[in-house]
């Protein structure tokens, strides 16, 4: 069979299984999700012996450390997938929710209920336990999926997808609401991308040459996430200790991730007395600093920044530091070199941190918050599938609800329209 059939095939039966799905009531749903934990547990070993498998053609080629941690599945991992499944199970359901009901003069009730999505296509890179996550959040949302991760974990995806689908099957499910492609042909991307007969929307999950491509050449809408490049701004009125305690976390915590802060920029009011305080704090975490003249004056261990660092998304212990003369400044900062993903205000002045508020054009904006909490479970969603930067047609951290649309819904007696 050709991979253009394979791929096609598979959609085919993903939208078969959609409509499945939307028939299946929550007991069910949560009863596979348990299933599915209980037996990622029992099967550890042959996880285990396919993620070597991985591990090995890894190494081989040379993958970095890093990659190569990422792509490791153990006792850790495998368990923490399994509480991640039953965490799932437990969360609402919010296929069938009612939003709103209204009533026209004519007598017709009109109404709006949460439906899935349908067929999602789901393309990951490096770290197969996302394999998992994805298929758990599609599953109590209603969607079929179809995974396609990255070749280097082939051998981890299909063991997954096999016991994924016996948890389905065991409980009455249809399997294929549930598919890996079994293929490590990048042809499959592309004609995944072109099936906007069978598939409802493609979630890219991965560095940003992935989603670029996948936004270029898909025929079907795509929740695109490019990149973070989160800006802290310390504002005139922040308490210098919050401000210092707050930066500290969101650049050092875990600077490879994409709620890191990338760019802090600090009012020239409270300049002075602020950069010396966090500069040390932060060059004793091993911490480059870039920054503009200004900083430079108050850092002198800093080394200048150039235009393209105010765009960067380092993904390091890199940090670009600019001084301001006012808030309008800072919010003309992030406009311009913002990705839309997280920014916050450090300040006490609570008229100010409302104006940021209201102009800051982000998925997520915090005051007095590490941009850190940009993520689905720390913002009470549970779990997400990715953070869309995209507005359309959600924004922010993607849970649950997020995997669900609204379709009318209207009551009538008779009603006719003249």
């Amino acid at each position: 069979m050709s991979i253009d059939i394979m791929i096609e095939d598979m959609a085919k039966d993903a939208k078969a299984a959609a409509r499945l799905l939307r028939k299946i009531e929550r007991d069910t749903k949560d009863a596979a999700l348990r299933l599915m934990a209980d037996r990622l547990l029992q099967r550890k070993k042959d996880i285990v012996r396919e993620n070597k498998k991985d591990l090995a053609l890894a190494e081989e080629k040379g993958l970095t450390s890093a990659m190569i941690d990422r792509l490791t599945l153990d006792d850790k991992t495998i368990r923490s997938m399994a509480e991640g499944l039953r965490e799932i199970a437990v969360l609402s359901d919010p296929v069938g929710e009612v939003t709103g009901m209204w009533k026209r003069p004519n007598g017709l009730m009109v109404g709006r209920v949460r439906i899935p999505l349908g067929v999602i296509g789901f393309i990951y890179e490096s770290r197969p336990n996302v394999t998992v996550d994805a298929a758990s959040l599609c599953l109590k949302s209603g969607n079929a999926v179809i995974l396609k991760g990255g070749s280097e974990a082939i051998n981890s995806n299909l063991i997954l997808e096999k016991i994924l689908k016996e948890s389905l099957e065991e409980t009455g499910l249809p399997q294929n609401a549930i598919q890996v492609v079994p293929s490590t042909d990048r042809k499959a991307v592309r004609i995944l991308l072109g099936l906007e007969d069978y598939v409802d929307i493609i979630i890219p999950r991965g560095g940003e040459g992935l989603i670029r491509f996948v936004a270029e050449h898909s025929r079907i809408p795509v929740l695109k996430h490019y990149k973070g490049v989160c800006h802290i701004y310390v504002d005139e009125f922040a308490d210098m200790v919050t401000a210092s305690d707050v930066c500290f976390n969101a650049k050092v915590q875990r600077p490879g991730v994409c709620n890191a802060m990338e760019t802090m920029l600090v009012h020239d009011k409270i300049a002075g007395d602020f950069l010396p305080l966090i500069g040390k704090r932060l060059r004793e975490a091993g911490v480059e600093i870039r920054g503009c003249p200004k900083t430079l004056s108050l850092i002198p261990q800093a080394v200048p920044a150039e235009e393209a660092d105010w765009a960067a998304e380092f993904l390091d212990l890199i940090l670009a530091v600019k001084i301001v003369s006012s808030m309008d400044e800072a919010l003309d900062h992030i406009d311009k070199y913002g990705s839309d993903h997280t920014e916050a205000i450090i300040t006490k002045d609570y008229e100010r941190s409302m104006k940021f508020l209201r102009e800051v054009d982000s998925s997520v904006v915090l005051v007095n918050a590490s941009t850190r909490f940009n993520d689905g479970n720390q913002l009470g969603l549970g779990a997400e599938i990715g953070i869309n930067t995209s507005k359309l047609h959600a924004f922010g951290p993607m849970g649950l609800e997020e995997l669900t649309t609204t379709k009318f819904i209207v009551y009538g007696n008779g009603q006719v329209r003249s």
